[in-house]
């Protein structure tokens, strides 16, 4: 082609084929599954395959990187102490390499319970943990712990499934990485807790909702939630709960943008009472409602995920306590 049979094609191309050109693919996610033994690893590999991942658990760790680059479609793979020349440096070394190259979107998700509740799990199976396979449980776990405690430190996303009943798992995991859906910078979690049955373990900001006039002391109100209008109403109507909504509005208005700047991946955000059935869920219920109706300045969107969820509710096997697990609808509808 003469020179100036390419100029004049150049011209012809016109801004739309050179924006075009220019637009890069879309990235192939990457999901990289750890944790503790016995948590839900597998289940959430499960999950992930049935998005359409390739799912492959346990590979030997220095095949990851190669095994990633080859493979075409998006790809879940598992990760723990039990694979072959496992080590926690070597898998973030690795993931930072992956992470450095054009085309590629890692993610790294840590799975995880209480020990109490991994105790359970494998009395109920009568397995061995693959740490311990001659001695307790219980030391196998807090081994475990020990050497994955800088993926769970470096996680995109942690996931705890001490109460979370495997339907809410799936859920949380469709949300996060059904195809089409954006990764956000920040995940934010708003439980409601019991403080007689502890703090939940991952809390990064607490408040507390004892000080609020409480249905428990109502026969008639008392069988009810904070899920419940009539609920919402009793609570409602005393004096300071609007005024304390307001507060801790604002003050979340201030942190989470900069939790967003400083790069931080999750934030847990718990509310408690006594027995973590009526105010604390009603207050938590208005902080989620607050938080997914938030625009930035200028209508600028937020770029978090939200979930909630009821610990106490769970352990009671109310079905309602992770139904209302949402996302800010900004991040949705992009």
């Amino acid at each position: 082609m003469s020179g100036s049979e390419d100029s004049t094609r150049t011209a012809a191309a016109g801004p739309a084929e050179d924006a075009v050109a220019r637009e890069a693919p879309a990235a192939r996610r990457f999901v990289l599954v750890t944790g503790l033994s016995g948590a839900g690893k597998a289940s959430v590999l499960h999950a992930l395959e049935d998005l359409g991942y390739t799912a492959i658990d346990n590979p030997p760790l220095p095949m990851l990187e190669e095994t990633v680059r080859r493979t075409a479609r998006r790809l879940a793979v598992g990760i723990d102490a039990r694979s072959q020349d496992f080590s926690a440096a070597n898998l973030l070394a690795a993931l930072d390499r992956l992470r450095a190259e054009a085309g590629l979107q890692p993610e790294m998700v840590y799975v995880w319970a209480e020990a109490a509740a991994l105790l359970r799990r494998y009395t109920a199976t009568r397995r061995r943990h693959p740490l311990a396979p001659e001695g307790r449980v219980a030391d196998g776990i807090a081994e475990e712990q020990a050497l994955t405690a800088p993926l769970r430190a470096a996680a995109d996303m942690v996931i705890d499934t001490s109460d979370l009943p495997l339907p809410a798992m799936r859920r949380l995991v469709e949300r996060h990485f059904a195809a089409g859906q954006p990764a956000a910078r920040l995940v934010v979690t708003l439980v409601s807790f019991a403080y007689p049955q502890g703090l939940p373990h991952d809390a990064d900001l607490v408040f507390d909702a004892r000080f609020l006039r409480n249905p428990h002391y109502d026969p008639a109100l008392r069988p009810g939630t904070g899920l419940d209008p009539e609920i919402g109403d009793y609570v409602a109507a005393d004096p300071a709960c609007a005024p304390f909504l307001a507060q801790v509005g604002n003050l979340l208005d201030m942190l989470l943008p900069r939790f967003v700047q400083e790069g931080k991946k999750y934030v847990t955000i718990a509310v408690g009472c006594t027995g973590g059935r009526h105010r604390s869920v009603y207050i938590t219920e208005r902080l989620a409602v607050f938080l997914a109706g938030k625009a930035g300045p200028d209508g600028v969107e937020r770029d978090w995920r939200l979930h909630v969820a009821h610990r106490e509710l769970a352990r009671e096997g109310h079905a309602s306590a992770y139904l209302t697990d949402r996302h800010v609808p900004s991040v949705d509808a992009r």
